[in-house]
């Protein structure tokens, strides 16, 4: 049986229906009447038996996108539905920017509801055996990271180079860019790769147990240390710590991290000695660090130490050209066979031109989850733009948020004789004049240029975009002025 559904709805009315609907699939539900007491739920000892979420947006006090951001900041992923009296385009991409897994605009029917809630199920359930999966694997090595990108291959040069050496490093990038894999990467590589590899997440330690956590204690050194705990340093002796969030530890902890690092030493909380300990330290951070020492928050001699050899990973959206490389890479990891489905072997042209006109600020783990997803619920054995109903409702969504407000041109601005000029791959002349002798306006030899384009490149948008010198999304928004199908590459409204 899966664990409980938290329901998140100020509306007691509201939250009866839900609860007795829920209750009636055999789902154990747990309601609260707001954001704060969801959070709260959620970081205490219950919120792990919480499977899925049904959050309501409008709510006082923390609303349906705070939690959703506080959620991500603090790395609670639990799939969300959320659900709105306000269904309108602006209010879809905002939630599904900030992470919700599934939309339903109220009243939901209790089937639509039944719905969204077991492919949430389905999908965690799966991402949990991957994740079990991906422990359990071999070393990882630069061989192992997925990419073509010229300047991502600047990366790994400049890792391997790193690999061969003890010196310290700075991994710094967005979150989601896979700094984590860039470190174990080098650990993979280095004479370090059959030691452990120890991963703590600074951003993810209560504050008042890092210190605890990182160097260790001794029985009795607090209430509660009721055994000796070695610490992070100690367990990755001879090895490598990966540091991740470093930006986010307590200054205090700061100092201790530098005596540690300087001297190779660590003083467990109630401890009466150090403990030397040989490790390699690879730090990682989607902080300014350099704005925090000069705010304050950090060290500026544990910056400089750890800063040695920086290195800088880029977002996605600056090698777009990895993405269908990666998407096929996600897709082969997604296990197979499950429940008579047919397994999903391929993406059409136009799912991979929508990945590849996102921005991705959740990056390459943002679009590892969506490749998951989007192939576990797959009923076919293809991957179109359906599958990815959050990804299609942002794009499409900025288009309309951000059209010029102005129309397209009209059957009198543009002729019909026009358009079949434009529309033969043949004619590659564009007339200056039209027939009254004026000139033409801009948007009308824009139209006959884009069509011309669409032709000549097959309908291959990512060609067409880069042939016409604008970006992908600014082409997507001017199909949708002119009324182009960007799949079909033809004109659906022609002028009469």
């Amino acid at each position: 049986m899966a664990g409980s559904i938290l329901i998140v709805d100020d509306d007691p009315v509201q939250r009866r229906l839900l609860q007795a609907s829920l209750e009636k699939f055999g789902y154990e539900v747990v309601p609260v009447e707001g954001g704060e007491e969801a959070l709260a739920k959620l970081e205490s000892s219950a919120g792990s038996a919480i499977s899925a979420i049904v959050l309501d947006l409008a709510m006082p006090g923390i609303d349906g996108i705070g939690v959703l951001k506080a959620m991500r900041e603090r790395e609670i992923d639990i799939p969300v539905v959320v659900q709105t009296a306000q269904g309108g385009i602006d209010t879809v991409v905002s939630a599904m920017r900030n992470g919700a897994f599934d939309f339903v605009v109220k009243p939901a029917s209790p089937e639509r509801l039944r719905t969204a809630i077991a492919n949430a199920l389905k999908v965690e359930a799966m991402e949990a055996d991957a994740r079990r999966s991906v422990r359990r694997g071999s070393v990882i090595t630069f061989k192992d990271i997925v990419t073509k990108s010229p300047t991502m291959e600047k990366v790994l040069r400049l890792a391997q180079k790193a690999s061969a050496s003890d010196i310290p490093i700075l991994i710094e990038g967005e979150s989601g860019v896979g700094k984590e894999l860039v470190a174990r990467a080098i650990q993979g590589s280095g004479e370090r790769r059959s030691k452990p590899f120890v991963t703590v997440n600074c951003g993810a330690i209560p504050e008042n147990l890092v210190e605890s956590i990182l160097f260790g204690h001794e029985k009795g050194a607090f209430t509660g240390a009721t055994e000796k705990h070695a610490g992070k340093f100690v367990e990755a002796h001879t090895g490598t710590l990966f540091l991740d969030e470093i930006g986010d530890l307590p200054l205090d902890v700061q100092v201790k991290l530098l005596r540690a690092v300087q001297d190779g030493e660590v003083d467990p909380v109630g401890g009466k000695s150090t403990i030397k300990v040989d490790i390699r330290l690879i730090s990682a951070t989607h902080r300014d660090l350099l704005k925090q020492v000069k705010d304050g928050a950090f060290r500026e001699d544990l910056f400089y130490r750890l800063n040695v050899y920086p290195i800088i990973v880029p977002p996605l959206r600056d090698r777009r050209d990895d993405i269908p490389y990666l998407v096929r890479h996600f897709m082969a990891r997604v296990p197979g066979g499950k429940g008579g489905a047919a397994p999903v072997n391929a993406i059409s042209e136009g799912a991979l031109t929508m990945l590849r006109s996102y921005d991705w600020p959740g990056n390459i783990r943002q679009l590892e989850n969506a490749v998951f997803r989007a192939s576990v619920l797959c009923e076919g054995g293809i991957l179109t733009e359906e599958e990815f109903p959050q990804i299609r409702a942002q794009v499409e969504g900025s288009i309309d948020l951000d059209r010029v407000d102005r129309q397209p041109p009209t059957a009198g601005e543009a002729p019909a004789e026009q358009i079949q000029l434009a529309a033969s791959p043949q004619s590659f002349v564009l007339r200056a004049l039209d027939d009254r002798g004026n000139v033409r306006t801009l948007a009308d030899v824009e139209l006959e240029m884009i069509k011309l384009a669409i032709e000549h490149y097959h309908g291959q948008m990512s060609e067409v975009a880069r042939r016409l010198g604008i970006g992908r999304s600014t082409l997507y928004r001017k199909l949708k002025e002119y009324g182009i199908d960007p799949e079909e590459g033809r004109l659906d409204r022609l002028a009469s």
